[in-house]
């Protein structure tokens, strides 16, 4: 898996990578065939928004979240990624039972 962070008016520090990284093992955990994840942190005045885009075997899902903490933007946006990594996992063990 290959990860790429980057930041808009934003320093990428490496409690926020490692963060990121922790979290994206959540979405590594129910699918094992993610080949890479662009993932772009943004700080615009108050809002922290959290993107990213993931290129898995078939389909390219993208997700993104804001808030006023980074953090917790990182969450929403993973958990928003996980829906849809199961949603792909499920087409894909239901077309191959077909």
């Amino acid at each position: 898996m290959q990860l790429n962070i980057s930041g808009h008016h934003l320093d990428i520090t490496e409690a926020i990578k490692q963060h990121s990284l922790e979290k994206l093992s959540k979405i590594k955990h129910h699918f094992d065939h993610l080949i890479n994840i662009n993932m772009i942190l943004e700080v615009q005045k108050d809002v922290q928004t959290a993107e990213a885009t993931i290129h898995v075997s078939g389909a390219d899902l993208f997700a993104k979240a804001q808030s006023n903490d980074m953090y917790i933007s990182i969450d929403k946006m993973v958990n928003k990624l996980d829906a849809q990594i199961r949603k792909h996992k499920e087409k894909l063990n239901d077309h191959r039972k077909n």
